[in-house]
C-alpha cells in the first residue's frame, strides 16, 4: 500500500492530470488537481497569456504541499518546473515527496496544447514554461517518463517507481 506523497509534474499538456488520476486510482489514494489550487488572479494572468512569476507561484506551491501533508498516500499534479518549487512543495508537505516528471518533445506538447479545450493555459505560454523548466536532477527523488508512451504505460512505470520505496 502506498503511504507516500507524489507529484506528477511537467509543462502544460504533458498529461499530468490523466497520469496522476491513473496513478491515484491504481494505488487507491486521493488525487489533487493542482490547477484547482491556483488563485483566481493567477488563472486570469495565465488566461491572458501572461506568465506567472515566482511571487505568483509561492502561495500556490504551499497549497500543493499542504494537500500532500496527510499521513496517508496522495498524488497531486503540479508543473513544479524549478528545483526550488519542488523543494517548496516538499517543505510545505513536511515529508518526502516523489516526483514523476512527464517529459516530451516540444512538437508533441504544442500539438496537445492546441488540441485541448476548456483549459485556461494558452499555447503561447508553452515557451515560457519550457524556458523555466529545470529537469529533476540525480539528487532528487524523481523519475522522468516519456509522454510519447501510452498513458497506461506511464501509469505502470510511475507506480513501479513509487512502490519501490
Amino acid at each position: 500500500m502506498f503511504k507516500g506523497a507524489a507529484v506528477v509534474m511537467g509543462v502544460a499538456s504533458s498529461g499530468k492530470t490523466i497520469v496522476g488520476e491513473g496513478i491515484a486510482r491504481r494505488l487507491a489514494v486521493p488525487f489533487v488537481e493542482g490547477d484547482r489550487l491556483h488563485a483566481p488572479e493567477s488563472i486570469a494572468k495565465m488566461s491572458a497569456g501572461i506568465p506567472l512569476t515566482d511571487e505568483d507561484r509561492w502561495p500556490w506551491l504551499a497549497r500543493i504541499g499542504g494537500a500532500l501533508a496527510k499521513p496517508d498516500g496522495v498524488v497531486a499534479s503540479c508543473s513544479a518546473l524549478k528545483k526550488s518549487y519542488r523543494q517548496a512543495i516538499e517543505r510545505a508537505a513536511g515529508r518526502p515527496v516523489a516526483f514523476i516528471f512527464l517529459n516530451g518533445r516540444r512538437a508533441l506538447l504544442e500539438q496537445r496544447i492546441r488540441d485541448r479545450s476548456g483549459h485556461f493555459m494558452p499555447s503561447s505560454l508553452l515557451d515560457s514554461q519550457l524556458a523555466t523548466l529545470e529537469e529533476p536532477g540525480s539528487d532528487e527523488h524523481a523519475i522522468a517518463l516519456d509522454i510519447a508512451e501510452n498513458p497506461d504505460v506511464l501509469v505502470s512505470q510511475a507506480c513501479d517507481f513509487l512502490l519501490e520505496e
